[in-house]
């Protein structure tokens, strides 16, 4: 059984926005999970990765970028968005504070989180879960989003998509190299961005999101220990 509360958490001067916690009953471990730039907390892919980790004793913290929450367009600045994160992970502290903590999410949601870890460490958190890590643009590939990673001290689970338009592994499994033991790459056949694969993989979408789910569990077993 999973409990699901409505949260709110305040966010400097911005003001508060909304989040769910989703914890089931023999919780190990919460993920604050943060949405990608297009999609809220409450798109059906973030629902239902909520529901696969919670299936597999992770809990979440989902919640709402302050842009998303007063339903804008464009995205918070970098600013802002890594402040929301830090608020994130103190909200979830404060309101699972026998959890081990793990901080992530979903493409830009993912990177905001390790800009943020990269400009200080993010209080109990023991990883970062990336969901698509964005690389580059779909059209102008290179590295530059991931220069701040080697300032993240904390290990890191790639969660990567061999059709992902905004990540060539041929980029990203180098990148992950060189951050050595800090880092762990997972690559699902056939997948993009959103992790949608075709019928022609041999996998249905519902099996990528219980693999994405599985394997995040299964890495954070390694250090993120009650």
């Amino acid at each position: 059984m999973t409990a699901v509360e409505q949260l709110r958490f305040a966010v400097g001067e911005k003001g508060e926005v909304s989040a769910l916690l989703c914890r089931p009953t023999k919780a190990q471990r919460l993920l604050v999970l943060a949405h990608g730039a297009g999609a809220g907390m409450s798109h059906p892919f973030m629902e239902k990765l909520s529901d696969e980790l919670a299936s597999v004793q992770v809990a979440t913290l989902r919640y709402q970028f302050s842009y998303m929450e007063e339903r804008r367009r464009v995205p918070d600045p970098p600013a802002v968005l890594t402040a929301t994160v830090v608020a994130a992970v103190r909200a979830a502290a404060d309101v699972a504070h026998d959890l081990p903590l793990l901080a992530g999410g979903k493409s830009m949601g993912g990177r905001m989180t390790s800009q943020a870890a990269a400009q200080q460490p993010l209080e109990g958190v023991r990883g970062l879960v990336f969901f698509g890590f964005p690389l580059h643009s779909p059209k102008q590939q290179g590295t530059k989003r991931a220069d701040h990673l080697a300032k993240v001290t904390i290990p890191m689970l790639f969660l990567q998509g061999t059709r992902d338009a905004l990540a060539d592994l041929k980029l990203l499994r180098p990148i992950c190299a060189k951050l050595s033991s800090r880092a762990t790459l997972h690559s699902i056949e056939g997948a993009d961005h959103s992790f949608h694969v075709l019928k022609s993989s041999g996998k249905t979408d519902e099996q990528v999101l219980r693999e994405l789910a599985e394997t995040a569990a299964s890495w954070a077993e390694g250090f993120a220990e009650r």
